[in-house]
């Protein structure tokens, strides 16, 4: 017996993505908005006042709401200045 050659990494890629067709699974390729940008993060802060002065019927679930949101553009920011080092 001969040593079999490694497979390549499109023969990699090819045989992962048989296997998932063959349990009934679908490629999809989904764009999401790049949550590291000043617009994205900027946009956000602005929906977040918009709601805050428009939606007056639950307070406190606007305040959850803001917190989340700083916590989320907290972590975004924290996360952008680590991958610029």
């Amino acid at each position: 017996m001969g040593m079999e050659r490694p497979m390549t990494s499109a023969e990699r890629v090819a045989k992962r993505r048989a296997a998932l067709r063959a349990q009934g699974l679908r490629p999809k390729t989904f764009w999401l908005p790049d949550t590291t940008t000043p617009e994205f993060q900027e946009e956000a802060r602005k929906t977040r006042e918009w709601l805050w002065a428009h939606v007056e019927d639950d307070r406190e679930a606007m305040a959850f709401a803001g917190a989340m949101t700083d916590v989320v553009l907290e972590r975004l920011e924290r996360l952008d200045r680590e991958t610029e080092r």
